[in-house]
């Protein structure tokens, strides 16, 4: 296979662009924050099936490299426009589909984008839910490895405790959708289970952490 809300980082904050990333579960990585994505978390999940980026990492030599040894993407999946960044670049390497909420596929008019309105089931592990509320076309994306782990964007970040909490930020474009959206997460998966949040921003809350753990049913 062939290859926001948070607010703006100054001029002097430093990435670890060539940082590798973390596996932070069993086949779950999270790259480095991403200047791109105003320090956002990308993730990658590989699968016997095909890998899948959740958000866009920084595309570099290292993430090209990591993601060349192994057998590149099949899914980049984008969790709300702040997640976009190099998506351009990257499904143009890596051949990859890329999949978005509807509302938000106009910000990537160069490349053909697979939408889904209110949800959408990637394969039988991936599943894509719309929460909007921190932009129009937000989701969050569950996954059924790993005890069950819920990719959330910007929608919920860890606070100061560490907990997955919606922030309200001045970026933030419907703060009562988004809390509704909140409550449409815990109602959409009632049989499946939940052991594992990962945040897309601001994991430097967690403590080396690398995941906000729930002890609950979802």
């Amino acid at each position: 296979m062939p290859l926001s809300d948070l607010p703006t980082p100054s001029l002097s904050t430093k990435f670890p662009a060539s940082k590798l990333p973390a596996e932070i579960l069993p086949g779950i990585f999270a790259f480095a924050p991403n200047r791109d994505t105003l320090g956002g978390t990308a993730y990658a999940i590989l699968t016997p099936i095909g890998n899948i980026l959740i958000d866009s990492p920084a595309w570099n030599d290292v993430n090209r490299q990591f993601l060349r040894d192994r057998l590149g993407v099949k899914w980049l999946i984008i969790t709300h426009r702040g997640g976009i960044g190099q998506t351009t670049a990257i499904a143009t390497e890596c051949g990859c589909e890329v999949i978005i909420q509807e509302q938000e596929a106009y910000l990537l008019p160069e490349l053909k984008v697979t939408t889904f309105q209110h949800s959408l089931d990637i394969n039988d592990s991936i599943h894509a839910i719309w929460t909007p509320g921190h932009s129009p076309g937000s989701a969050c994306i569950y996954y059924a490895g790993a005890g069950g782990v819920l990719f959330t964007g910007r929608h919920l970040l860890p606070n100061g405790l560490g907990e997955a909490v919606p922030l309200r930020t001045a970026k933030t474009f419907h703060w009562h959708r988004q809390l509704r959206s909140v409550d449409a997460i815990w109602a959409h998966f009632p049989a499946r289970s939940l052991t594992h949040i990962c945040p897309g921003a601001s994991v430097g809350l967690l403590l080396g952490k690398g995941t906000i753990a729930v002890n609950q049913p979802l």
